[in-house]
């Protein structure tokens, strides 16, 4: 005995035309099996249906997953041209002195951190005229304190970059801007053979812009091109 289909004719006809509509169509198809499971009753259990749900929930999670595996490759794009941006603009100055001033202006601004410092280890003391005029950049310190710095006294070697948190941060470097510092990139510097060492310090009054969990690839690619310039104008 068959039954008259209660479907609008030309509705019928355009689903048996291009019947991929309903199939691409996610929620239709949950309305179809839905309806499916009713008709069938209560006392039947769909292993199927119960498949289908597990693919289903596999499929939104791999879904979730290239979402986010495409948001980071985009972050890291950006990233990436945001330090090309800062390196081409550090090399941009001829004399050394607007170099180091760049450090906490455009160079700063560009990779959006709220204060950049250059702390160098040296013998001579701080008073020296040139450290004077760049002291909202530079600044001097005793041999030994950039390890120190980094490790916290605890005589292991300092990595190339160092992320951390922090309530406050150090007044030695940061002088007056200590008190709202909340996260830092601290980069160990390398000027070669015979040299003290030095560290880049990027200070953000956001803690989450620096933290131990991120990576630290494209800082150590920034530090190495730094370290470089900087043997440039120390020879």
């Amino acid at each position: 005995m068959t039954t008259k289909p209660q479907i609008d004719a030309a509705l019928r006809d355009k689903i048996l035309e291009q019947p991929d509509m309903i199939l691409e169509d996610h929620d239709l198809m949950r309305a179809l099996v839905a309806a499916n499971e009713r008709a069938m009753g209560g006392n039947v259990v769909d292993l199927r249906g119960i498949a289908m749900d597990r693919l289903e929930a596999r499929l939104d999670r791999l879904e979730d997953t290239h979402r986010s595996v495409i948001a980071a490759a985009y972050e890291n794009l950006a990233g990436t041209n945001q330090v090309h941006r800062a390196i081409l603009r550090m090399l941009d100055p001829v004399d050394f002195e607007t170099f180091l001033r760049d450090l906490g202006g455009e160079v700063a601004d560009i990779l959006r951190v709220d204060i950049v410092k250059l702390v160098l280890e040296s013998v001579q003391s701080d008073t020296d005229p040139a450290v004077q005029r760049l002291g909202d950049v530079l600044s001097v310190a005793e041999p030994g304190f950039i390890d120190a710095y980094l490790t916290g006294g605890r005589g292991r070697p300092a990595r190339q970059v160092t992320l951390r948190q922090m309530e406050e941060g150090s007044e030695a470097i940061y002088g007056e801007a200590a008190g709202w510092i909340r996260s830092e990139a601290c980069l160990r510097l390398d000027f070669g053979k015979g040299r003290l060492p030095g560290m880049l310090m990027m200070g953000a009054e956001d803690p989450h812009q620096f933290a131990p969990s991120q990576g630290t690839d494209l800082l150590g690619f920034f530090a190495g091109v730094f370290e470089r310039a900087m043997r440039r104008w120390l020879s």
